[in-house]
């Protein structure tokens, strides 16, 4: 036995060698993050009838820039409907004064910063002999480089409030927030999986 154990050895570094990263593997849908949050002082069951809002609030930089109905706002809408009504409450119209108000907001922020290249060129001007430009003896200078770079991050933001005791409490109470963000999360073709992503860590959020 003990002589197989150096040849197991020599296996278990081969596989691990071979193994992938698994941050480099994630598919688009596995790359998403979402972040729910509760009030934790209300039951939901106490809650019949919501109502969204037909269109969706368009965030820049903490901006309110406009409410908005595109075809993927749309979508969206009808796919928190989809999973509210799934989850035994009644979707009432304008009108008509719901239980649970619910807004959506496409946030985008931008983040910008400066990057420092010491060494940008590499010195691959260096291959091509000063002579071509008709200077021979001379060397290449490369100067330091310094860039900047601006990067948008959005994300689409789901909020419930508690309209039916909103006389009460002076107030309309946060009840229920979730946030999606990451790769594909504008995307049409993401909406209802990322929306059910939303309600399935939810398990709290029902009428039934």
């Amino acid at each position: 036995m003990t002589r197989l154990l150096p040849g197991i050895a020599v296996m278990l570094l081969i596989m691990t060698g071979c193994a992938k990263e698994p941050l480099n593997n994630l598919n688009s849908d596995e790359a998403r993050l979402y972040i729910t949050n509760r009030n934790d002082s209300v039951s939901f069951s106490s809650y019949a009838t919501f109502r969204i809002a037909d269109s969706v609030a368009v965030i820049s930089n903490n901006q309110l820039q406009e409410h908005a109905r595109t075809s993927y706002d749309a979508q969206l809408i009808e796919a928190v409907a989809n999973q509210l009504t799934q989850k035994g409450y009644t979707r009432v119209q304008a009108g008509t004064t719901p239980d649970i108000g619910v807004t959506i907001n496409r946030i985008y922020n931008d983040y910008s910063g400066v990057i420092s290249y010491p060494d940008y060129w590499g010195g691959f001007g260096g291959y091509w002999d000063p002579f071509y430009w008709g200077y021979p003896g001379y060397g290449y200078y490369f100067p330091g480089i310094i860039g900047t770079y601006t990067v948008t991050d959005g994300a689409v933001s789901i909020d419930m409030f508690d309209v039916k005791n909103a006389a009460t409490n002076n107030n309309l109470r946060f009840l229920w927030n979730g946030l999606i963000r990451g790769s594909g999360t504008f995307l049409p073709g993401t909406v209802n999986s990322s929306v059910q992503a939303l309600f399935d860590q939810s398990p709290y959020l029902t009428r039934n």
